[in-house]
């Protein structure tokens, strides 16, 4: 009986295929199967699992590939001679984050901090080339260890920075040789962060921090983040911190808190809205983040107001002087004056104040806002609400007739409810559905990827193999999430990482459900770089992300070069689509030095999954 990659090759060449053809493809198939054989970062495992419909299952050793892969060698391989292979950026863009250009934006003339803002329309890319790390660049630790120590010379922060960064800092940092070490969760009582957080919980009239989901308040974003302290303290707290900064040349703090794992992004609103959907965040916290709140006449407030969800909190600390004697409560006041006359015009009320902290709170009533004494700010027309992709700030208050205006304190579960996915369109069975294909393809890809991840991955000195829950992925980015479900299927199976969800701005905008569930998520053309910097993210995933890209303005190229910028060395890419998308994919992954195989996932449908690697270059 002749075997199945012979049929195949007949149908392919004929029924007699002259005896030279044959020769040639014993040659080659062997040639595969050697090479294959001998690279054991290639070498899947197989896994066996009870089939479900569109769920990928069944797969097989690459091995046994060898007849698929020789029937596509030839025109992958002409396709690679064709085509450079991309060289190395410059030193000078180690900590490359395109889109912010002060220099360029200061000559278009940008100013009123406008020049440190995102602006994507002066971004004219060079000839490409791929993003290199820094000489003295290692591999972050893993998870939990990577939150407490990082290594110096993957961050933008220079010892003598460390040393003149204040007196706060450096109880919050030690420096020891390459090593920047935050302190320990014992470290922190200390530092008052424990302390700070409770403190926060009280105000608002809970026992302590460990009742901030009894309160609603399962997501928080973190403007000014500094070192990612209370963002690390929140995540053990099961809560979901999001640091937004500004972006900055050095020192950066969004830089610095993706290193130790925690979720961030750079992060502006002086002239436009943050690509968040209104009614998005239960908390926003800002200590010493140096904004003057009541400037532009309150855009920014507002901008805060149409982010936080009714009943929300807004946490304001700025301890950035303390004048001794009486004046001290008298300068405080005059600081938070501004703010208080203009939080009661959007109905807002001041919950607590406590030393330099104050806490604002969002009206949960929606009919508030008819009954205000001054109809300024006015109520945005009900067709404002677009998708805020880096839209102008708004002079007018959103989403007061949004179906989602639901108080965070009457979320009684942690999972939506029939009504709220009602609010947003989906159906509960389709829901359902989506949860079960995800837990099935997360099970399936972490199958594929653990032998390479704990086992024939080459050990560097001094490593030990890693046992959970410790492992080489924690920064993860699902680039097409949808609704979320393999953030979701993490979170079943869990697994030490957090995703960013981003919704493609001209997919079906899902983030106002994904942001719901209480993940981390935003709106993204993947047609301009992210904004993120270098290096910041382990494990990749893009589910018909490329023939979404297919009908934009931009090639697969460009969104390969820009995902091998945010990835780190050694990091891990998972693309599933069709086989036609796959096919080039595979094609131009080669061009940026990336390990990749296709694997078919036998289930009948016209899906290839190709799994990537990038690899560590040091030059």
């Amino acid at each position: 009986m002749r075997s199945p990659w012979l049929n195949k090759l007949s149908v392919t060449l004929g029924p007699r295929p002259p005896a030279s053809w044959l020769l040639l493809c014993l040659v080659c198939v062997l040639a595969v199967i050697a090479i294959l054989g001998s690279t054991s970062s290639i070498a899947f495992d197989s896994v066996t699992i009870t089939p479900v419909p569109n769920i990928y299952s069944n797969y097989r050793r690459l091995k046994e590939q060898a007849a698929v892969d020789y029937l596509e060698l030839r025109s992958f391989s002409v396709s690679a001679t064709r085509q450079q292979v991309l060289g190395l950026c410059g030193k000078e863009r180690e900590h490359f984050v395109p889109c912010y250009n002060v220099t360029s934006n200061t000559l278009a003339g940008f100013k009123d901090g406008e020049e440190f803002d995102r602006h994507c329309e002066m971004f004219r890319p060079r000839e490409r080339c791929l993003v290199r790390p820094p000489k003295d660049y290692k591999i972050p630790l893993r998870w939990p260890a990577g939150r407490d120590v990082i290594w110096s010379g993957n961050v933008r922060l220079s010892r003598d920075q460390f040393l003149s960064s204040g007196s706060m800092t450096k109880r919050l940092m030690l420096l020891e040789e390459n090593q920047i070490a935050f302190h320990s969760e014992d470290g922190l009582i200390f530092d008052g962060v424990k302390d700070y957080s409770r403190q926060v919980a009280e105000m608002i009239g809970l026992g302590s921090d460990a009742e901030f989901h009894q309160a609603g308040v399962r997501t928080v974003l973190d403007i000014g983040c500094g070192f990612g302290s209370l963002g690390a303290h929140l995540v053990s707290r099961k809560v979901m911190p999001i640091c937004i900064a500004a972006y900055e040349a050095t020192g950066s703090q969004v830089q610095l808190a993706l290193e130790r794992g925690l979720p961030a992004m750079i992060g502006n609103f002086i002239s436009r809205q943050l690509p968040y959907p209104s009614l998005s965040f239960d908390m926003v916290h800002c200590t010493q983040c140096s904004i003057i709140w009541d400037d532009k006449d309150g855009m920014f407030l507002i901008e805060m107001d149409r982010i936080l969800k009714p009943g929300g909190y807004f946490v304001l600390t700025s301890p950035a002087s303390k004048p001794s004697g009486s004046s001290s409560r008298t300068k405080k006041r005059s600081m938070v004056a501004p703010i208080e006359e203009f939080t009661e015009k959007i109905c807002w009320s001041l919950m607590a104040q406590q030393d330099e902290t104050f806490i604002w709170q969002k009206t949960a009533d929606v009919n508030c806002y008819k009954s205000r004494k001054s109809a300024s700010p006015p109520i945005c027309n009900e067709g404002n609400d677009i998708p805020p992709y880096y839209q102008p700030l708004m002079s007018c208050i959103s989403g007061t007739t949004s179906q989602r205006w639901i108080p965070i304190q009457n979320r009684s579960t942690e999972q939506l409810s029939s009504y709220e996915l009602q609010v947003h369109g989906v159906q509960q069975d389709d829901f359902s559905e989506d949860s079960q294909v995800w837990r099935s393809a997360l099970r399936n890809y972490w199958s594929l990827l653990t032998p390479l991840i704990f086992s024939d991955h080459p050990k560097r000195p001094g490593d030990e193999d890693p046992l959970p829950p410790f492992n080489m992925l924690r920064n993860v980015m699902d680039m097409n999430a949808h609704y979320g479900g393999l953030n979701a299927a993490f979170l079943d199976e869990k697994k030490s990482v957090w995703v960013m969800n981003v919704v493609p701005v001209r997919a079906r905008n899902t983030l106002p459900l994904i942001i719901n569930r209480g993940f981390a998520g935003v709106l993204h053309d993947w047609c301009e770089p992210f904004p993120t910097y270098p290096r910041t993210y382990d494990f990749l995933h893009g589910y018909a992300l490329l023939s979404h890209l297919s009908s934009e303005r931009c090639g697969m190229m460009d969104v390969l070069v820009e995902m091998d910028r945010i990835l780190r060395p050694e990091g891990w890419v998972v693309l599933s689509d069709s086989v036609a998308a796959i096919d080039m994919a595979r094609a131009l992954a080669a061009q940026i030095h990336w390990e990749a195989r296709v694997v078919d996932p036998q289930n009948g449908s016209d899906q290839r999954i190709l799994v990537c690697q990038k690899p560590f270059v040091k030059k």
